[in-house]
């Protein structure tokens, strides 16, 4: 199903099935990411600094508040296209704090406290509210997670699953659809559960592992590979997969030479249309692959055992609903045994 067909259709009954929730009440307060963030009346528009703020506000039928965006790893949803193509876009990838301002939003809605934060590339939490400008930050970027290591940070407990659903329902909350936020929640939990199952149901050989490949700031360096507490990470744990990453760091840099001592059973590589490096390529990545003398000779490639994901999918997002599903759906079609 559709992330269009869920927002609109599916949403829409299972909103209608649940108990009336009631209005926000307003000034809404919230504790977000260490702060306290405290929302006066509806916001009337919103600038969102990451793909994943962005598409969650449009999963709860929000397109409208949406001022300008920024922060993409791939295009958009399809469903949310048209949507999106009237929508102004910041940057492909760092906004300025002018640029911000500029749209003179009532909310600023960010994906990773390393954008908005204590070290904040695009500003610091306080700039904003200093106008007056209250700042929402992702719960899944800090539950669990500590940003003072790092741009990325280093998880101190597994991500999972709930801290998307808390940002659905707090942002539905801010905008006053709790009811949306109730049934989009109810629905990606349903297809959550089902993945799980269908992966349980395969009966996997202990110690089948697997390994993420983001992408590599050059091809012939350590890639950047999942570490053991981000969205890649609850992926494998919940379709019972090892990873072979040891690292807590979210996204650390491990040599060719020791994942192939490691010997993933499979390899999830991820596709995007940005290209900071040559190794975005996902053409690149599968030549790669199989044609460096080291990685070549993991079982994974020698027997085909690829899994493409979309990038955006390996962040904390919305999106892992449906790259926990492609991935369940490839390992029902793999030989592991």
């Amino acid at each position: 199903m559709s992330l269009r067909s869920l927002s609109i259709a599916s949403v829409g009954a299972i909103a209608f099935a649940l108990p009336a929730l009631a209005e926000t009440t307003y000034p809404l307060r919230l504790a977000n990411c260490g702060a306290q963030t405290t929302i006066n009346a509806e916001p009337r528009g919103t600038v969102t600094v990451g793909q994943a703020a962005t598409e969650i506000l449009y999963s709860l039928g929000l397109g409208d508040k949406v001022l300008g965006t920024s922060l993409w790893f791939t295009d958009v949803l399809p469903e949310f296209a048209e949507m999106n193509s009237g929508v102004a876009r910041l940057a492909d990838n760092d906004p300025s704090f002018e640029s911000i301002l500029a749209k003179r939003p009532d909310l600023v809605t960010a994906q990773y406290e390393g954008h908005i934060g204590p070290q904040g590339i695009v500003a610091t939490r306080e700039q904003f509210t200093d106008l007056e400008i209250p700042v929402y930050t992702l719960p899944a970027d800090c539950i669990g997670k500590d940003n003072s290591t790092g741009v990325d940070g280093t998880r101190l407990d597994l991500y999972k699953m709930d801290s998307i659903y808390q940002s659905i329902t707090e942002l539905a909350r801010i905008f006053n659809v709790s009811e949306r936020g109730e049934a989009l929640v109810s629905e990606l939990k349903a297809r959550e559960a089902a993945a799980i199952d269908k992966a349980a149901g395969l009966d996997l050989p202990e110690g089948t592992s697997a390994v993420f490949w983001f992408s590599s700031a050059e091809m012939d360096i350590d890639p950047y590979v999942a570490g053991q507490g981000g969205a890649p990470a609850y992926m494998m744990n919940a379709l019972g997969l090892d990873n072979v990453i040891e690292s807590n760091e979210e996204w650390p840099t491990v040599s060719w030479e020791s994942i192939a001592r490691a010997n993933p059973s499979v390899i999830v590589a991820a596709r995007m249309d940005r290209r900071r490096y040559f190794a975005d390529d996902i053409e690149q990545k599968l030549k790669f692959l199989k044609t460096d003398p080291v990685a070549s000779q993991m079982d994974a490639v020698r027997n085909n055992r690829i899994v493409i994901l979309d990038a955006h999918g390996m962040d904390p997002s919305i999106r892992n609903v449906a790259a926990l599903e492609a991935l369940a759906d490839a390992l029902a079609g793999f030989d592991l045994k």
